[in-house]
């Protein structure tokens, strides 16, 4: 059997046996697959830095029937995140990338444009502008779940349907319909259904953090309207984005809250 040959991104390994590593990698046109690689953890390794995690490779790999894992034969590094992680921010950052990849994305299924969006946000943080690492981490987790299929209406309350974009919602005076979000629920509820669903523990998503969505899912990362961003921007946007991909892989990200640490 030839041995396939995709542009691929590594997204996690795991020590096997004495010197192997098992590989998950998300590969351009087969999807998140993982493999076997022989002798990868000896020092005179051919595979070198080429297996370190978010590394751009061009990977070649055999694939069998009816076996879960491929085999690895060899990759070409096509780019380093190594430079990346002198920055704590930026490697918590790739950290929170990998771990929302692995876990989100099923095995064997084909998502070039996920694909497409790794790679546009890992080049957004080799720019190295101002708050790269926090306007990264949104973006993609906004667009991980959208592409996932899993992203909950932003626009309209998941009790009622009333309109959250619009003043009050209910031609009332206020400014903008307020909305709140709690774990372990899809989606965004008005202030009148989160009392009378007694939803408490509740957090506000802000207008703000609102318009930014919005723009993020009409913008490429690249071309994102000017706006100073730090850990506060946006901040309860990435709680929000990160509870509801929390409630489809039901487990915890490790990832998340050091990042909001850093």
């Amino acid at each position: 059997m030839p041995a396939r040959v995709s542009e691929a991104f590594v997204l996690q390994t795991y020590p096997f046996r004495e010197a192997d590593l098992i590989v998950s990698f998300l590969t351009r046109d087969s999807g998140k697959l993982r493999g076997v690689a022989r002798r990868a953890r000896r020092p005179k390794s051919g595979f070198g830095s080429g297996l370190e995690r978010l590394s751009r490779i061009r990977m070649s790999y055999f694939q069998r029937e009816n076996r879960e894992l491929v085999n690895v034969e060899s990759c070409d590094l096509l780019q380093s995140q190594f430079k990346l992680v002198s920055s704590f921010t930026t490697a918590c950052a790739l950290d929170f990338l990998a771990e929302v990849s692995e876990q989100l994305l099923p095995a064997a299924e084909v998502n070039e444009r996920y694909f497409r969006l790794l790679a546009a946000v890992l080049d957004h943080l080799h720019t190295g502008a101002e708050g790269a690492p926090w306007r990264a981490a949104t973006y993609f987790a906004l667009w991980a779940l959208k592409l996932s299929g899993f992203l909950p209406v932003l626009e309209a309350c998941s009790g009622c349907g009333v309109d959250l974009s619009e003043p009050d919602g209910r031609g009332g005076q206020t400014s903008q319909e307020r909305a709140f979000f709690v774990r372990h629920h899809s989606g965004l509820y008005c202030n009148d259904c989160r009392r009378a669903l007694d939803l408490r523990n509740a957090w506000e998503l802000s207008s703000a953090s609102r318009e930014i969505a919005r723009d993020m899912l009409k913008t490429p990362v690249a071309n994102l309207a000017e706006r100073q961003w730090n850990q506060s921007t946006a901040a309860d946007l990435r709680r929000f984005l990160s509870q509801q991909i929390e409630s489809h892989i039901e487990r915890r990200l490790i990832t998340a809250p050091l990042l909001e640490a850093a």
